[in-house]
C-alpha cells in the first residue's frame, strides 16, 4: 500500500510547492477535517505534513496525536534551527526537515518515516550527536570514580559497531553521521543513490538500527578504529 499524504493548511501555512512535487496526490486539508479522517487512516501508510509558519503548529501537533497517538507526523521549517526541531521531536513528531528541500529529499523523509525511522536535519543530528558524546564522557568519569562494586555498567555498543563494516560500508556511515543525504553521499564516494541505500540498508541491519539518527548515536558512542592502510574502499 502507498502512503497517503496530508498537509494541515492554514492561512499563514499554504502548501509548499516542493511537497506538492514530491508527492502529486498529497491532499492539503484544513484542521477540523484532518483530525475527523486521521482515527480511520493506517498510520503505517499516512503521513502527516505541517508547516512551523504556522505560529499553531504546537498546538495542532499535540491536537494530531490526541486524535491518533500513533500518527507520522513531519514538521516543515523554512529556517531549519535545532531549538524548534527538538521541540518537535520531544512533542511527537516524527520528523523535522526543510520546507524547500528538493523532492528527492522529502521522498526521502516519507520512506524513512514509513519504515518506523525517525527523520532530522543535519544540524539537530550533529547537536544529538554532541549531547550523546558528552553524556557518554560524563557518565565513563563518574565510573572511574567509583569502586569497582558500585560501578555503574556503560551501555554502550562495544568496537564491533565498526568492525561488522566493510570498509566501504563505514564510508558510508561516516558520510550519513556528517549529515549527508544519500545525493550527497553519493557525489561524494562516486556511486549511485541506489547504492549507496543498499549500502545503508546493509548498516542499519548489521547494527540493528531503523534510521540514520539512531546509526548516528549508536557510532558516536564507539571510537572509530584506525585506518587499515591494506584494506582499499571497494563499491
Amino acid at each position: 500500500m502507498s502512503a497517503q499524504h496530508f498537509f494541515l493548511a492554514s492561512s499563514g501555512a499554504p502548501l509548499p510547492g516542493r511537497l506538492r512535487e514530491a508527492f502529486a496526490d498529497i491532499a492539503p486539508l484544513d484542521a477540523n477535517t484532518l483530525l475527523a479522517r486521521l482515527p480511520a487512516l493506517p498510520a503505517a501508510h499516512s503521513l502527516v505534513w505541517l508547516s512551523s509558519a504556522d505560529a499553531q503548529w504546537p498546538q495542532a501537533l499535540r491536537q494530531i496525536l490526541q486524535a491518533k497517538p500513533d500518527a507520522r507526523v513531519v514538521l516543515l521549517s523554512g529556517a531549519p534551527e535545532p531549538a524548534e526541531g527538538l521541540r518537535a521531536l520531544n512533542d511527537g513528531a516524527r520528523g523535522y526537515t526543510h520546507a524547500y528541500g528538493v523532492p528527492a529529499l522529502l521522498q526521502e523523509v516519507a520512506l524513512v518515516i514509513e519504515h518506523g525511522g525517525l527523520w532530522v536535519g543535519p544540524d539537530l543530528l550533529q547537536r544529538l550527536v554532541g549531547s550523546t558524546n558528552a553524556a557518554l564522557v560524563a557518565r565513563s568519569a563518574i565510573a572511574k570514580t567509583q569502586t569497582p562494586d558500585h560501578a555503574a555498567p556503560l551501555a554502550t555498543p562495544g568496537p564491533s559497531a565498526w568492525a561488522n563494516l566493510s570498509v566501504r560500508e563505514a564510508e558510508v556511515a561516516r558520510a550519513v553521521s556528517a549529515g549527508r543525504s544519500n545525493k550527497e553521499v553519493a557525489a561524494k564516494m562516486f556511486i549511485s543513490e541506489r547504492t549507496v541505500k543498499a549500502h545503508l540498508g546493509a548498516i542499519f541491519e548489521k547494527l540493528g538500527v531503523r534510521d540514520r539518527l539512531q546509526l548516528v548515536l549508536r557510532l558516536a558512542a564507539v571510537p572509530e578504529p584506525a585506518p587499515n592502510p591494506a584494506q582499499e574502499p571497494k563499491p
